[in-house]
């Protein structure tokens, strides 16, 4: 009987727990189904190294945020993400995060081309059944709400560049204008020319920044 590996990455170590407890009891007709776990960057880096030379994980799960939301950010499971694309390409990629807005979910798809994505408040044993089964013959995996926010954006007709959208995902997050200099690499004039363009796009050009966060996440850049 074969042997299945599985990376499972998460820093909620209960939810990690959980996701091996129900991984580990799937019945596979020609597998044994063995799951690894860390729950941090750090540690997650050091696995999937370590698995080059020796053997590749079939599937590496991988949350987004892997800190506290109110500490720095020095890495996450995107740049895990395309880490292990580049070291272990074999490997299947799956994202399990809480994170379903459109802006992040098209953001990942784009960087790392993951085999699956799957948004947490969607996972249940048989939904992670699915996806493993999926993501093994036939990938990629999207979980009801990721497939919504990627349907949502193959939907609009608008075209924006990545700044364009990083000023709304920052807006949309409470970003004040004067502070997005800090996390765009734009002046404030033009930062604020650009945002005087998505608000003519749309439509929204005589209301507030609320308006122009609403309306792009009807069109699903948000």
């Amino acid at each position: 009987m074969k042997t299945l590996r599985i990376l499972a990455i998460d820093d909620h170590e209960m939810t990690m727990l959980g996701y091996k407890f129900i991984l580990e009891r799937i019945v596979f007709d020609d597998y044994n189904i063995l799951v690894d776990t860390a729950n941090s960057f750090e540690q997650g880096k050091a696995k999937i190294e370590d698995s080059v030379s020796s053997f590749n994980y079939d599937i590496i799960f991988l949350d987004i945020q892997l800190f506290p939301p109110n500490e720095d950010q020095p890495h996450n499971g995107e740049d895990l993400g395309i880490l292990a694309r580049n070291l272990v390409p074999s490997s299947k990629i799956v994202f399990m995060s809480s994170f379903s807005d459109n802006y992040r979910i098209n953001s990942i798809l784009k960087s790392v081309d993951p085999d699956g994505y799957l948004v947490k408040t969607d996972i249940d044993p048989k939904t992670l059944e699915q996806a493993v089964r999926t993501v093994l013959k036939e990938p990629p995996y999207y979980s009801p709400k990721a497939l919504g926010a990627i349907r949502k954006k193959m939907a609009n007709d608008l075209s924006l560049d990545e700044n364009d959208k990083k000023i709304l995902y920052h807006l949309s997050i409470g970003t004040k204008t004067k502070d997005l200099e800090n996390h765009i690499k734009l002046s404030s004039s033009s930062i604020e020319n650009r945002k005087r363009h998505l608000k003519t796009l749309f439509g929204t050009e005589k209301e507030n920044d609320l308006a122009l966060i609403v309306a792009a996440k009807n069109r699903g850049f948000i």
